[in-house]
């Protein structure tokens, strides 16, 4: 099926009904998102988990939450840190929402993974981005820096990766070994 509009907006996205697919909005055109494989779920949920016990009371773990980047251009990002003053009933949230985007690479997200959705959180302002390759698993820590893209926006700039164990100091102080996020 092919869509014949392209100027969908973030109101045209949060009026579809509840049991729509789920979806992502790119520059005005719904996209329809597969689902995730078992093995992808599997390193989502566990990191879900790793975040949820050991992010400090400000910040709330959660998976697959719309963050609108701008008026017509939504992400889902697999694993995110939110501020925990945004309340339970939000499926929708703003960048300044969010402290923290994970995307898991599969075969079919490459290349949307890797540099179209870092370059939009970063625009948007989202401060961090993780990126994890599976199989081996291996994880990217990014955070935005002062560094300039081609539009004049911020970029991300790596600050750790490692198939083993992953020290951060931001956003918080994350001591976090591969083997608690491999199934």
């Amino acid at each position: 099926m092919r869509q014949q509009r392209a100027d969908y907006t973030l109101e045209d996205l949060l009026g579809l009904p509840d049991d729509a697919p789920r979806v992502e909005l790119v520059d005005g055109v719904i996209q329809v998102t597969p689902s995730p494989t078992l093995g992808h779920q599997d390193i989502s949920s566990l990191l879900w988990l790793w975040l949820r016990t050991h992010c400090p009371a400000h910040l709330r773990a959660t998976q697959a939450v719309g963050v609108a980047l701008n008026a017509n251009t939504s992400r889902q990002p697999d694993v995110l840190l939110c501020r925990t003053e945004v309340t339970a009933d939000r499926s929708l949230l703003m960048p300044d929402d969010v402290i923290l985007a994970v995307e898991v690479v599969s075969p079919g997200t490459r290349r949307t993974d890797r540099f179209a959705k870092p370059g939009e959180y970063a625009a948007a302002g989202i401060p961090f981005y993780w990126r994890i390759e599976q199989d081996p698993i291996h994880l990217y820590a990014y955070r935005r820096g002062d560094r300039l893209g081609p539009g004049g926006e911020r970029q991300y700039e790596l600050i750790a990766d490692s198939a083993e164990l992953i020290e951060l100091v931001e956003p918080f102080e994350i001591k976090l070994p591969i083997a608690d996020i491999t199934p």
